[in-house]
């Protein structure tokens, strides 16, 4: 495995098995600039998705993952960057942010990111995110004849802004079965299916993000599934959003299990 960070906007590490793990939330730099124009509540970096990169530390031997640094306050990652919903209809959040998940504001007043703002994170952070992520698709799929992106996501259960209720643990998003072929959603849903003390659900609330849907093109042999996990079955979910070792490991057994199935399986 070869680690690396391109400055502050990704961290790549290489590696020879088929599944790539992105990680488009897990990052909270902020150029210093910009986190002066966050008020209070968006200074908290609440939405982060916080700790899955230690959440899926070890999990597969000799996988590829594509980890964001910078936060989603910045620049979302996993929103079209041509601004179009991915819930039409349904509360979400925008490209680049101006509230938080409880719809408060994040911006001080007057200081929210002018269209030049968002065209220039667009570049720098967006693209260069996709472009590491489309690099290493296709070196992957150059190797294998096909490629298995498994975006790995979390939130906290209950957001009533977003959805009604509490969220299941296991959220498996496939753009209602566009991304992936069926083995591939067949093969987390079976695994998710064992995790008796946990909830699951295929295409919920949660289908897949703008990445899932981008990537996934099944009949180009590039498959794409995201995860989008409940925060409680780890951690705290509320400040200061401590990771939980031991919630965290009686839930990693089963994300292991989804890895190397992922990993075993031949779409060539």
């Amino acid at each position: 495995m070869i680690s690396y960070a391109q400055n502050d906007v990704v961290e790549i590490s290489k590696g020879d098995s088929p599944l790539i793990l992105g990680m488009p939330h897990t990052g909270t730099y902020v150029p210093p600039a910009l986190f002066e124009q966050l008020n209070e509540t968006g200074k908290k970096l609440a939405d982060t998705d916080w700790h899955i990169h230690d959440l899926y530390d070890g999990l597969v031997d000799n996988v590829t993952s594509v980890r964001a640094l910078f936060h989603r306050y910045v620049i979302d990652p996993n929103r079209d960057p041509g601004g179009q919903s991915l819930y039409p209809g349904q509360n979400t959040t925008e490209l680049c942010p101006t509230t938080d998940f409880d719809d408060n504001p994040i911006y001080v007043a007057g200081k929210s990111p002018s269209p030049k703002e968002i065209e220039d994170r667009k570049t720098k952070f967006h693209q260069s995110y996709h472009g590491a992520l489309k690099t290493e698709i296709d070196r992957v799929k150059s190797q294998h004849g096909f490629a298995i992106l498994y975006d790995c996501h979390s939130i906290r259960s209950r957001i009533p802004h977003l959805f009604e209720g509490q969220l299941p643990d296991f959220n498996i998003g496939t753009f209602d079965g566009k991304s992936c072929d069926d083995v591939v959603a067949q093969t987390v849903l079976k695994q998710c299916q064992k995790a008796n003390e946990y909830t699951h659900i295929l295409n919920g609330r949660f289908k897949g993000g703008w990445t899932t849907r981008h990537y996934g093109t099944p009949d180009n042999d590039v498959h794409a599934v995201q995860m989008e996990l409940t925060q409680s079955s780890y951690m705290l979910e509320e400040d200061p959003w401590t990771y939980l070792p031991q919630r965290a490991a009686q839930i990693r057994p089963y994300l292991q299990s989804i890895l190397n199935s992922l990993s075993a399986l031949n779409l060539s």
